[in-house]
């Protein structure tokens, strides 16, 4: 299980190491860490035994200066470009930057009638392998200016058209690591090594552009538990239901897909054919539109009814609603009527789309920019007690509309905006996006780790729905459900992608028959075994 911890709660993990371990400096750990990765990444990619280190004037660049000294006495060749005014607030980076300056290390420092770095020193030097960004930490929070600016700029730039590589320490400079926010001048790292745990900036939002291979060092063993986790390979493969031999169709559920208005029964087939596709005994879709298919010619499997049939069928596991319900006021009022009877039948219901447009939640009160800490009790309390709740699926326009804000905002704080709808709406959000949010009423987060740019394609929602409804069927629980549902959406996009189908015009029905491959192999792409790398 990786944990993810906010800027605040890492600020306090440092205090306390350094209350419990005075002799071990974690800016010593980092930089020699920072120093092997950037080794490693050079023998790996066969790259030039040079190095740009590139030291702000804050602790991550005094992780820099002891990365700089570590790699010189590896031989190999150094430059640190000093930016700002070096405070050397730990006694480790101050020893390495003398240790450093005693060996005849190269410094290059912005000139002060510009502000600009004295471009013919760095130029007229060898070509760079690596540039370790060191310039900001986790504490930023303007927009990099001046030299500052200047730096990102060359960093990004020198490695556009060569095969220089960035490294960034604990985070790109220039991005947010509670929300993933990027600035406009911001580092396109290929590795990042973040240190004693996982910020959730990283994997959310623009995090995902800007990371590139994310390596996580805790310097230390003695981690906190999180009320925030990331989903991963291991961790999801438990959760995917197990069969036994003595079982039969009634054993694992009914789906109940309720949408499809005139114009958009697409959605609500994709919904049912990809609940078909994760193993519930049987799938009804109920179609709004009274003109629609009577069966599904692809999947006859699929037992098509009308809508107000299937809200009302006793038999029922589980629902999904909503999908290509459809605009117009004969539409509004009828998903509105499906959707106060699928909830009164006190079945697990997932309300995506045009459904979320009738989920009434508390007014929402401006976002505090920091995640909301969770209820405790919520961590104590098991599972099943979240049974009550519903799924809901928005995407960022809708979480907005529901929170009665602008995307925007939104998008500027994935992780609170998330939280804010679950507890307001008291139930289990999905957040979509990159580095989809799943968060609790309670205030306990997940962002997802699976999935890539195809995925912006028509009917990925419907097929996502459609899904976590499946595992609704077969048992369980909310938050399970839509966990397993988003991870193994991604990977399934993923492992298509990686077999051609992608990015560039990937499909819903590509992905769904990819997840259930997975699904059946325990997440794990059996044809391809390089793609676990």
């Amino acid at each position: 299980m990786t944990y993810l911890y906010s800027v605040s709660e890492t600020r306090q993990m440092e205090a306390l190491h350094l209350k419990s371990h005075p002799e071990k400096s974690l800016m010593q750990s980092a930089g020699e860490a920072v120093a092997a990765l950037a080794v490693s990444v050079i023998k790996k990619n066969k790259l030039e035994k040079s190095v740009l280190v590139i030291a702000g004037p804050g602790n991550n660049g005094g992780d820099a200066w002891v990365a700089a000294r570590a790699l010189q006495t590896k031989k190999i060749k150094v430059r640190v470009w000093q930016i700002g005014v070096q405070k050397h607030a730990d006694p480790a980076s101050k020893k390495a930057h003398a240790a450093y300056i005693a060996a005849d290390g190269i410094v290059v420092s912005s000139t002060p009638e510009t502000g600009r770095n004295a471009a013919p020193t760095l130029e007229s030097g060898p070509a760079f392998g690596i540039i370790i960004d060191g310039i900001f930490g986790l504490g930023l929070s303007k927009s990099p200016a001046g030299e500052f600016r200047d730096a990102i700029r060359f960093a990004n730039e020198q490695c556009k058209n060569s095969a220089t590589q960035i490294l960034a320490i604990d985070i790109p400079s220039g991005l947010s690591a509670d929300t993933g926010v990027a600035f406009a001048d911001t580092i396109n790292a290929d590795a990042t090594i973040t240190f004693l745990g996982a910020k959730p900036g990283l994997y959310t939002a623009d995090g995902t552009d800007h990371c590139g291979k994310i390596y996580i060092d805790t310097l230390t063993a003695n981690l906190p538990a999180s009320h925030a986790k990331l989903l991963t390979e291991a961790d999801m493969a438990e959760l995917i239901p197990r069969r036994r031999n003595n079982t039969h169709k009634g054993t694992y559920g009914n789906v109940g897909i309720i949408g499809g208005a005139k114009g958009m029964v697409g959605a609500a087939v994709l919904a049912a054919r990809a609940a078909l596709h994760m193993g519930p005994g049987k799938v009804f879709m109920g179609l709004i539109a009274t003109d629609a298919m009577a069966f599904d010619a692809i999947n006859p499997e699929i037992m098509v009814r009308h809508a107000g049939n299937i809200a009302s069928d006793k038999d029922i596991s589980a629902y999904a609603i909503g999908m290509g319900g459809g605009i117009g006021k004969d539409n509004a009022k009828a998903v509105k009527a499906l959707l106060a009877e699928v909830l009164a039948s006190g079945k697990p219901v997932l309300i995506d789309a045009d459904a979320l447009e009738f989920v009434k939640i508390k007014n929402a009160k401006a976002l505090t920019g920091q995640p909301l800490k969770a209820k405790k009790a919520e961590n104590n309390r098991p599972a099943q007690t979240l049974n009550k709740h519903p799924v809901l699926t928005p995407h960022p326009g809708e979480a907005a509309r529901l929170l009665n804000i602008t995307t925007a905002a939104v998008q500027a704080d994935r992780v609170n905006a998330a939280i804010s709808i679950a507890q307001r709406a008291k139930a289990i959000v999905v957040l979509k996006g990159a580095g989809t949010v799943i968060a609790t009423p309670g205030g306990n987060y997940f962002i997802n780790t699976s999935g890539n740019p195809g995925m912006a394609s028509g009917g990925m929602g419907d097929a996502l729905s459609g899904m976590i409804a499946a595992f609704l069927a077969q048992g369980l629980t909310p938050l399970d459900a839509a966990k397993l549902g988003v991870y193994l959406h991604g990977a399934a996009a993923d492992c298509a992608t990686h077999h051609g189908m992608g990015p560039h015009g990937l499909t819903a029905s590509e992905v769904i028959f990819e997840a259930r491959t997975l699904l059946n192999t325990g997440l794990r792409d059996e044809h391809d075994h390089d793609h676990e790398d």
